[in-house]
């Protein structure tokens, strides 16, 4: 059976995240951090977005994946890594991973994800895939840390960043967090294989973050109960709606939340008026080039970069080592 650590509550109290979620709802500009979207509902209704025609990016990641396997696989053994630990950060239903281990054949597999309970279902079900496996599944939000429990094996690390879950970071924040990863006091990667969507037609863009059929709706205002439940808040959902744009300026897809009407959220001790238009802003999801990827994982600190692309050149997959 896989073994799990909860680091979640040691590294963020019920205190702490009630400071955040109110800081952020008080800013002038309102805001709400996208890891808020992945309680069990929300990690529901993302598997949910994966299969939708509009969004892309699964598929056709899934499809580099599946064209390039072997190659990734030879790259990832030309770096020296040989009994490898596979650390899948925000591992979410562990299909990825799952795809990628008769190539990898690692001895020990690490699911980090902020929605536990939804991560132990998904990893329970692998180990019955592959018994053998020495899973470890850790709940903590590493967005700020990436260091490990100790029953994380300590060397040939390759972290699995999937998904262009990378892009919800500023690129500024996106380089800190991929210097963790290179860190040998930190991440202690040997190697990082990165998903990261690239950019494209702006029409292509928005679709997939604004389906006809309103599943990325549903995924983006959950988060408004989320904080209900965390805060004690009293969102109404009715009363706002979601907005999907691209920035061109900042190669950026921006998901936020619009009040349709004059409302007034509280929670403990604390409220907030939003006037009829305003906007909370739940995420951003920068689009990169190849070259600028390339060029800031070699930033980061990864000696050697290599990526494999869709032939429409959608999206890339990135393996860097050390």
């Amino acid at each position: 059976m896989p073994q799990f650590i909860n680091i979640t509550c040691a590294t963020s109290s019920n205190a702490s995240i009630q400071q955040e979620l109110t800081a952020s709802l008080l800013k002038p500009a309102a805001s709400l951090s996208p890891k808020f979207f992945y309680d069990a509902l929300g990690s529901k209704l993302f598997e949910a977005i994966t299969l939708l025609d509009e969004y892309y990016p699964t598929r056709t990641e899934a499809s580099i994946f599946e064209a390039h396997n072997a190659h990734i696989a030879r790259a990832v053994a030309d770096s020296g890594i040989k009994t490898a630990c596979l650390i899948d950060l925000g591992a979410g239903n562990c299909a990825k991973a799952a795809e990628l281990m008769p190539f990898l054949s690692p001895r020990q597999y690490v699911p980090v994800d902020i929605s536990v309970d939804f991560m132990r279902e998904a990893a329970d079900k692998l180990q019955t895939r592959f018994p053998a496996l020495d899973i470890v599944g850790v709940g903590m939000d590493f967005s700020s840390s990436l260091t490990l429990p100790d029953a994380v094996q300590s060397h040939d690390r390759v972290f699995f960043y999937p998904g262009s879950s990378l892009g919800n970071f500023s690129p500024p924040d996106a380089l800190r967090f991929l210097q963790q990863t290179a860190d040998s006091q930190q991440g202690k990667a040997s190697g990082l294989l990165l998903g990261i969507d690239l950019v494209k037609d702006a029409a292509v863009l928005q679709a997939a973050y604004d389906d006809a059929v309103g599943v990325t709706a549903a995924f983006n205002k959950n988060v408004l109960l989320h904080a209900n439940a965390l805060l004690g808040a009293d969102f109404d959902l009715r009363q706002w709606r979601h907005v999907a744009l691209f920035n061109l300026q900042d190669s950026r897809i921006e998901m936020h939340l619009e009040a349709i009407t004059n409302t007034t959220v509280r929670w403990a001790g604390h409220e907030r008026s939003f006037a009829a238009g305003e906007r909370i802003h739940t995420e951003n999801s920068y689009k990169y080039t190849l070259d600028g990827m390339s060029s800031l994982l070699k930033q980061a600190g990864f000696s050697h970069v290599q990526h494999w692309t869709d032939a429409q050149g959608w999206f890339g997959v990135f393996w860097a080592s050390k």
